[in-house]
């Protein structure tokens, strides 16, 4: 599979310091961040630094250092929050992915949501 990464979407531009944002967490790897129009009480964006479309792009083609990088701080975040079972009541993990997974932008991120309950994700 081909996958053609726009690098001027807005991820792109914070990886490069070009547009600000609130830092959760980062690594060598990858950068988690507060999404801007949360959902949620607690809504963070985690996003591989490597230039990276969607799930299947990354699960695919990055390093196993990478994909180790980007989950590990994916759950540290989920503990850092407080949100995570042992510690709290529980989170949502949100990867969306083309156009009918409705993805908005064009770099893999996750979006880790708590602080509330999120009801049911799919109707029955």
């Amino acid at each position: 599979m081909s996958y053609t990464y726009d690098s001027q979407n807005i991820f792109a531009k914070i990886l490069r310091g070009e547009i600000p944002n609130s830092t959760v967490a980062e690594t060598d790897h990858s950068l988690a961040f507060k999404d801007i129009n949360p959902g949620a009480p607690h809504h963070v964006l985690v996003i591989p630094k490597g230039a990276y479309v969607n799930f299947d792009h990354f699960s695919g083609a990055a390093s196993d250092t990478e994909i180790l990088d980007f989950y590990r701080l994916a759950g540290k975040i989920t503990n850092d929050l407080g949100i995570s079972p042992d510690g709290g009541l529980g989170y949502r993990v949100i990867g969306n992915s083309g156009e009918h997974g409705v993805q908005d932008v064009p770099h893999f991120h996750l979006h880790i949501l708590g602080g509330h309950s999120m009801g049911r994700m799919l109707p029955k």
